[in-house]
């Protein structure tokens, strides 16, 4: 533990005891959002990210640490573990550290420097390495046998023999690994005959750049270009710089053995330290590429999780479509589906305004919403032209159709078909954009950079850590929350969630967080980890309702019994909290940090955090490409941003780029500095090519 927390508080910047205490709560069983929430007097304060940089940097070093004994022991084992060996590897801190030390001793194929040991040759090559004979010609007759059969067999043999001990050597890679950091260039050139089938890569056919300045996006396309057998991508430094690094290391003043220890180093580069070196860094490269993608990814994900919801309203919800029709739907204000029929606004326009007219007065509507896909700016028009006095919003299609098909969908419709289940989709995603688009694999949302191209596992891991942190940020209803939101709440998982919507079928809905000890295989530890998230708005404790955790509502109440108050008059007079001296209730588990959470969460119990929607209308004008002109400005919604830009719909079923350099009147590094997802902004169009289908928008006026 104190080699960890020496080694992560170094590498973070963070105190040895915050770490310290941080990593004894993840062992503990306590998830992120907990830790960073309610324990905020251990860790000193860390929020989520620095408590997740912890929890990466601790499962890395916990990787590390399992290599090092499998090392050791496979070392060990073979009898070659010396003590100045062992220090070496109990020092390393790195996993490559640790194989560069270990090839020497890793068990090998057949090799050429394996043949010539065979040979007899071993005893050459450490006369010539050691480059102190003079005579190196009347050495190498000796290896002459009926296995070396001439002077050139025995030097060839010998120079395979040091060309491999070249390689192992850990100072010979760390010195190539260190020309390839500052000079390595990455090469794409297209494949032969391949121009054509691979025409969206033609910006990569022959084209070259730092390795160490290319962006993520541009190395992802290569990489896609290359799996997809177009480009041929490679990694290479300066050679005669790599190859007067390995000089500096072997070759020892001008002995007669100079040269073949020269032509040794060379074989050794260009055969064997090379290939390994740029394998390396094509795989570093990658990490550190599919890293940024999935920043980006991650940090639009948590933006559209966190966009604005229209709250528990009435909402009829319309998927439209002209041939087929426009499903449309009814939902309570829980999101439960109760009617849902066809409309034909475009051919039945009469009969179509009547079923919308009926449903209206039926079940109460108190909104509209409107898919943004096929047909959908049509379909606001039609309603608009209905004169109904609702709000109409549009809403994102986007993974609505992946939904519709999931058993997800089929386990809450099992007797609807897959039009119905989008349209409700879509009028759920209005009315709580979280709560809905949890079900849906965040890759099919449309909001990441190559997300098809990154390590899958390492994109799932960032995005289920995201869509966790966000739920946990604005809480769940315990009695109205699916099976898929809840099973993202701190310490509860699918099995617990399920158990709890079972439970809630069983018996009604939850009257207090105590009774979540009655949900089977729930028990004390993850009632600690869940409690605080959930919600009970119609609870009789208003503390039920609020983000302060159960094991601190004894504080809430001595709080209102000093004043001779109800807990309930607590939260809503404010003149009585600023009453409250907190050091009065300072104790070992609870300080200073946790008391001000309480008073803050009492002065807006249960309040959503995510900002209130706001309405939006596209310019009434501009309907496809063809209607955009050069200098038009026009209002727009921010749909996805990349490292490279922002892209926005304005209208045309077709997103535009706005490209990072056109963001702003100033330099800017990051879009995100300028622009956040589902953003309203206004856009200038600077070009439209329709054969390309690539629209151009600026945010400079």
């Amino acid at each position: 533990m104190n080699t960890a927390v020496a080694f992560i508080s170094s590498q973070l910047s963070l105190s040895a005891r915050s770490v310290e205490q941080t990593i004894q709560l993840l062992d503990e069983g306590g998830t992120v959002p907990f830790i960073a929430r309610y324990r905020k007097e251990a860790t000193g304060s860390l929020d989520e990210v620095q408590i997740q940089h912890i929890k990466d940097q601790y499962e890395k070093f916990k990787e590390v640490e399992k290599r090092r004994e499998s090392i050791i022991q496979s070392i060990s084992e073979q009898g070659k573990l010396t003590a100045d060996l062992r220090k070496q590897l109990e020092q390393a801190t790195t996993l490559t550290q640790l194989e560069d030390l270990y090839l020497p001793y890793k068990p090998k194929r057949k090799t050429k420097a394996s043949i010539a040991i065979e040979k007899g040759l071993e005893p050459l090559a450490k006369l010539i390495f050691e480059q102190r004979e003079r005579d190196i010609e009347a050495n190498a007759q000796k290896f002459i046998t009926d296995k070396v059969l001439t002077l050139e067999e025995a030097y060839q043999g010998a120079s395979d023999i040091m060309a491999e001990w070249i390689s192992e050597n850990a100072d010979a890679r760390t010195a190539v690994r260190r020309v390839f950091e500052r000079e390595a260039i990455v090469y794409s050139k297209v494949k032969k005959n391949k121009e054509t089938e691979g025409a969206k890569y033609r910006d990569y056919f022959d084209f070259s750049e730092e390795l160490r300045k290319i962006p993520s996006h541009r190395l992802l396309a290569m990489r896609r270009g290359e799996e997809e057998g177009i480009l041929s991508v490679s990694i290479t430094p300066d050679e005669e710089n790599a190859l007067n690094q390995l000089d500096r290391l072997f070759v020892r003043g001008q002995s007669p053995a100079k040269p073949f220890v020269e032509d040794a180093i060379t074989d050794s580069y260009k055969r064997l330290i090379k290939p390994s070196i740029e394998n390396e860094f094509a795989k570093l490269s990658k990490e550190k590429a599919d890293a940024e993608a999935i920043t980006i990814f991650t940090g639009n994900l948590r933006q559209l999780l966190l966009s604005s919801p229209l709250g528990q309203k009435r909402v009829l919800a319309i998927d439209p479509g002209y041939r087929t029709g426009c499903k449309t739907i009814c939902l309570d204000a829980q999101g439960n589906l109760v009617a849902d029929t066809v409309i034909y606004p475009f051919d039945k326009k009469q009969e179509a305004e009547g079923k919308i007219r009926q449903l209206i007065a039926t079940h109460r509507m108190e909104a509209l919403a409107v898919g943004n896909g096929t047909a959908g700016r049509e379909t606001e028009d039609f309603l608009k032209s209905l004169n109904l006095d609702l709000p109409i919003f549009m809403a994102s299609e986007q993974g609505a159709s992946i939904y519709s098909a999931s058993e997800v969908a089929r386990e809450e419709f099992p007797d609807k078909d897959i039009t119905v289940r989008g349209a409700v989709s879509i009028g759920r995603r209005l009315m709580d954009p979280l709560a809905e688009l949890v079900k849906i694999d965040p890759k099919s949302i449309g909001v990441g950079q190559y997300q098809h191209d990154v390590d899958q596992s390492d994109l799932k891991k960032s995005l289920d850590t995201v869509v966790e942190s966000c739920v946990n940020a604005v809480g769940v209803n315990l009695n109205t929350a699916s099976k898929h939101l809840l099973s993202y709440v701190s310490g509860l998982g699918s099995s617990l969630a399920q158990n709890i919507v079972t439970y809630r079928k069983e018996n009604g809905a939850f009257k207090s967080r105590k009774e979540l000890m009655k949900v089977p295989r729930l028990g004390s530890k993850a009632f600690e980890q869940c409690a605080g998230f959930l919600r009970i708005p119609e609870a009789g404790n208003p503390l039920d309702n609020s983000a302060v955790h159960p094991e601190s509502y004894g504080i809430v109440e001595h709080m209102a019994k000093d004043l001779g108050i109800t807990v309930k008059q607590l939260i809503e007079q404010p003149e009585q909290r600023k009453k409250v001296s907190l050091a009065k209730y300072v104790t070992e588990k609870a300080g200073l940090p946790t008391l001000q959470d309480i008073i803050s969460e009492l002065e807006k119990p249960g309040r959503d955090p995510r900002q209130p929607l706001a309405a939006f209308e596209f310019d009434a004008s501009v309907r496809k490409p063809e209607d955009l002109k050069e200098g038009m400005i026009l209002p727009g919604i921010v749909t996805n941003i990349t490292a490279f830009g922002a892209f926005v719909d304005v209208g045309v079923k077709q997103d535009g780029l706005v490209h990072v350099s056109q963001l702003a009147n100033r330099f800017v590094r990051d879009p995100n500095e300028v622009v956040k997802l589902q953003q309203q902004v206004q856009v200038k169009v600077v070009e439209v090519d329709l054969a390309r289908k690539r629209i151009a928008l600026s945010m400079k006026f």
